[in-house]
């Protein structure tokens, strides 16, 4: 049987995340590294403010004409203010989103991914952590985020979070560090996002940690799905799918709620609108740090509201921290996670619905080879050498299954 006759058709759409015009890896690399579609956003655009026809456009033919497909919206961000349930600007809000929404369907982009994770997104303690190989890998460790609440932020009521042997441990590692090494550190914490930075200073957090003060995960849960009620139906309307992405790490950090980190937490979610535009962006990297998470089984469960999704694996060890392992290697079972989305897509076809195709990327990767080289500096996590190399296994993994159900 051909090479061809297995794949074409019936594996996942290969995807590779673009910051834009500023990102530190060209649209050309992408194609050589040989995925077909492109997760990008339009990071310049304000959070709430509206996102033109005329920008859009721009964005996707400058995608298009690298050779390569924007399927996926990752993401347009949804405003503190809503996840906060500020009063004051919702209906504007609301309204930017949904005619966001319409203005990207005018474009036939129909899968966007967005986050409830308040004030920060994903948080990291090391960014350049060095692997045996030499390598550079994120890393979360409990003991240095205690370090940060209590002795740089000095948030009120920090200790409550950790054990005694954390916070001391906190302390201890503290004390290691001169003052060049933690204002390092403290950029890290609060400034890691790749798609824009914000110069966010320790009072900055304080500002904004005061406004969450009263957002437990009942509220935020409640301000989730006011979001979904408002701007469900227009996606369902126009054959959009929103896809929320998990908590990043899936535990409440810096005592904020979080609410979109386990089995239990994705099927209340997709109870709270039962439309199938309500979906699910599956990110084996984010859920993978919480044991209790059952990867496979939960991507069988959730396989028909799944609408994209980022592959990656961490490592989780003893002592509650983690850091991001080789893409088929750590605690991911990621020939079980493939097989359940191969089988969803087959599913799908049988069915004939429009959706029959999922995009999926390689998430993060470690900065290796040249990249540690480059005098620039990379984005932790977003090498595109490591990235590819990540593209590469799980495209190996994905055609090997379908080898293997050929005979």
């Amino acid at each position: 049987m051909s090479h061809a006759s297995v794949t074409a058709p019936h594996c996942l759409a290969e995807g590779f995340r673009w910051f834009g015009p500023a990102d530190q890896t060209p649209l050309s690399h992408i194609r050589q590294a040989g995925a077909t579609d492109v997760f990008s956003a339009l990071h310049d655009i304000p959070y709430g403010e509206l996102w033109s026809r005329e920008a859009i456009r721009a964005r996707k033919q400058q995608i298009a004409g690298a050779g390569l497909r924007w399927s996926v919206v990752e993401s347009v961000p949804v405003h503190e203010d809503i996840k906060i349930g500020r009063p004051d600007d919702l209906a504007r809000l609301f309204e930017n989103y949904r005619e966001t929404l319409r203005n990207l369907a005018a474009g036939d982009i129909r899968c966007v991914i967005y986050n409830f994770m308040p004030a920060l997104d994903w948080v990291r303690t090391d960014m350049r952590h060095v692997l045996a190989d030499g390598s550079e890998c994120l890393r979360f460790d409990p003991v240095q985020l205690a370090a940060f609440e209590i002795h740089a932020l000095k948030r009120a009521g920090a200790e409550k979070d950790y054990t005694p042997a954390q916070i001391a441990g906190a302390g201890a590692w503290w004390e290691t560090l001169s003052d060049a090494a933690r204002d390092h550190f403290i950029k890290n914490i609060i400034d890691v996002f790749p798609g824009c930075k914000w110069g966010l200073s320790l009072d900055d957090i304080r500002a904004m940690l005061a406004r969450h003060a009263r957002l437990d995960a009942s509220a935020l849960r409640k301000n989730l799905a006011r979001f979904l009620d408002e701007i469900i139906p227009t996606a369902e309307s126009l054959g959009i799918r929103m896809a929320i992405h998990p908590d990043d790490p899936p535990f409440p950090v810096l005592g904020l709620p979080r609410i979109v980190s386990s089995e239990t937490d994705f099927d209340a979610i997709l109870r709270m609108n039962g439309s199938p535009a309500n979906g699910l962006c599956f990110c084996t990297g984010s859920l993978s740090a919480l044991a209790s998470n059952d990867l496979p089984a939960m991507a069988r469960r959730f396989a028909p509201r799944i609408h994209a999704a980022h592959l990656r694996s961490t490592q989780r060890n003893a002592d509650g921290s983690f850091h991001e392992a080789d893409h088929l290697a750590g605690s991911v079972n990621m020939p079980a996670v493939m097989r359940a989305l191969l089988d969803e897509q087959d599913r799908r076809r049988a069915q004939g619905r429009e959706d029959d195709t999922i995009a999926f990327r390689p998430d993060h990767g470690h900065t290796m080879m040249d990249d540690l080289k480059k005098p620039a500096g990379i984005t932790p996590g977003y090498s595109c050498i490591g990235r590819m190399r990540g593209l590469a296994e799980l495209r190996g993994l994905m055609h090997g299954l379908r080898f293997a159900e050929a005979g």
